[in-house]
């Protein structure tokens, strides 16, 4: 385990700690957990070769680790600490995946200090409802993140309405590195009866905007999404617009280029434990440099909900990138899980 790591496991445990030294009850101070995992195969081919990552196995895919203490009515903090294992460096790292202290001063004003959700990607993992079998389309195609380093606030009014806005560093969740400007997104959605719209966008410089480095041009996103969510079924469309969406991008002064993309999702609840599901997708990943390029995407399944806090699903992947001359398919087949406590 890398320093780095052994550092945020001993301030997770410090925190709890400390929670405990102040003379909070056991009802002040909450542990909770979540996994999502997956026994699959996969078959990718490239040009109709076969490539990694092919082949049979086990894969835990996330595994959060959180602390919740509440000091008052009004102030509360989080660690949440993110476990992934990274292909490149053959070793599992751990993230702080949330660490914030926020004030509740009413239900329409909420504000955070630290890392903390971003407004898009959890609103749209929460309509969607699958997330612990794949991410929503703007973070699949990693045009979005879901957590990020900053100031952000949010709230509910009118019965019908909230919204989320975030001031943050833009390197995302991973990268707290300081940049010479902030990014900015928000969200507004609304919510009758069983009807949900959500409508977001961002803008900045993705913590690239730094001393000696020039950053040209900006990153922007479009986020739009309309579900219904019954008791027993739900069914959603999901959009987005992004232009010059990379660090990359954001640096070079000869090049800009836009995406966009949607996602069609519903599942249907059969009985008390088992549910049908489906989604599919396509992306245009590079309009403007890669105007062939075309990212086609859908699964299907059947989950089970075993007890509470642990579903299963069996469930089928296919996902097609094609361009003038080349295309790219990864097909898997598995049971993806999802345990919460």
């Amino acid at each position: 385990m890398k320093k780095s790591s052994l550092v945020i496991g001993v301030a997770a445990a410090a925190f709890a700690m400390v929670a405990i030294v102040s003379g909070a009850s056991a009802q002040d101070t909450k542990i909770s957990g979540r996994m999502y995992a997956d026994f699959s195969n996969i078959d990718n081919t490239v040009d109709g070769v076969e490539a990694a990552p092919s082949g049979t196995g086990f894969d835990i895919k996330r595994l959060y680790i959180g602390i919740d203490h509440s000091f008052n009515d009004m102030f509360s903090a989080n660690v949440t600490t993110d476990f992934q294992y990274k292909s490149e460096i053959s070793s599992t790292e751990i993230y702080l995946k949330k660490a914030y202290l926020q004030a509740k001063f009413n239900d329409a004003f909420v504000v955070r200090v630290g890392a903390t959700d971003m407004p898009w990607v959890p609103y749209a993992e929460d309509i969607y409802g699958y997330r612990y079998v794949e991410n929503t389309v703007a973070d699949r195609v990693k045009v979005a993140t879901s957590a990020d380093w900053g100031l952000h606030a949010s709230g509910k009014f009118g019965g019908n309405f909230s919204y989320a806005v975030a001031a943050v560093n833009g390197a995302g969740y991973k990268n707290p590195t300081r940049s010479k400007g902030m990014d900015f997104e928000g969200r507004l959605s609304a919510k009758f009866d069983q009807w949900n719209f959500g409508i977001g966008g961002y803008t900045g410089k993705l913590g690239q905007e730094v001393a000696g480095v020039a950053t040209p041009n900006t990153a922007t996103r479009v986020d739009a999404l309309a579900a219904y969510v019954g008791e027993r079924g739900r069914i959603g469309v999901e959009y987005f617009a992004a232009n010059d969406y990379s660090a990359a991008l954001v640096k070079d002064p000869l090049k800009e280029d836009k995406a966009d993309g949607y996602s069609v999702f519903g599942s249907y609840r059969l009985t008390p434990v088992y549910t049908v599901f489906g989604r599919a997708e396509e992306v245009k990943p590079s309009k403007t440099l890669s105007p062939s390029k075309k990212d086609q995407y859908y699964n299907a399944g059947v989950s089970f909900a075993a007890f509470k806090g642990v579903s299963f699903a069996a469930v089928i992947k296919h996902d097609e990138v094609t361009s003038i001359g080349h295309k790219t398919t990864n097909n898997e087949i598995g049971i993806w899980t999802e345990v919460r406590y």
